[in-house]
């Protein structure tokens, strides 16, 4: 097994004759399988619990930044060295609109969260995450809604986060205050 460019084991499991005896496995750590990616090390963000709220985001907090995001929580991300994040991640993925995520936060509309049956202020949608990510230090791994959204809201949303300028989701991009592209590069579906 390699983690980068460095071998770390292979193992190989010998079964007993005898179910009750204890299983055996062998590490020979000259041997090398295949390469790990390092975003199998990777976490998600999902609006469950304080997981946003309190948790990653917490304005008003003195654990927090002047952007509301946890400074503890952060040096413990960038310590870890998480690379990659999802968001939305879990089950609110498959309900959530990422308009309600964006523009000036106090036009934000407060939604019903029917996955966990909870109000969600959206104030920390996309441009929030992506500016978390930011300093955090890890690559945004963005959820793409596809179980009550459409392929066109989708396509959208990777429109505002990776195009330039003169389209009409970079154009809203710009008008909420950024010019440059986000450069979401990993996408997932989530239902």
């Amino acid at each position: 097994m390699m983690i980068g460019a460095r071998p770390v084991a292979a193992f190989a499991q010998t079964k007993s004759p005898d179910p009750a005896a204890p299983a055996r496995v062998f590490i020979d750590s000259r041997r090398t399988i295949a390469p790990i990616d390092r975003n199998l090390f990777g976490s998600f963000l999902e609006h469950l619990g304080r997981a946003i709220y309190e948790g990653v985001y917490d304005p008003g907090s003195k654990l927090s930044d002047a952007s509301g995001f946890r400074k503890d929580v952060l040096n413990e991300i960038r310590q870890i060295g998480v690379p990659i994040v999802r968001y939305p991640g879990g089950n609110f993925v498959s309900g959530y609109n990422w308009l309600d995520g964006v523009g000036p936060q106090q036009s934000r509309p407060r939604v019903l969260d029917k996955a966990w049956n909870s109000i969600d202020s959206n104030q920390f949608g996309t441009n929030e995450f992506m500016a978390w990510c930011k300093a955090a230090g890890t690559l945004p791994l963005m959820g793409l809604n596809l179980g009550t959204g459409t392929p066109e809201e989708a396509a959208a949303l990777v429109e505002y986060c990776n195009v330039e300028k003169g389209t009409k989701w970079s154009d809203l991009r710009r008008q909420h205050g950024f010019a440059e592209p986000h450069g979401a590069r990993q996408l997932v579906p989530g239902q």
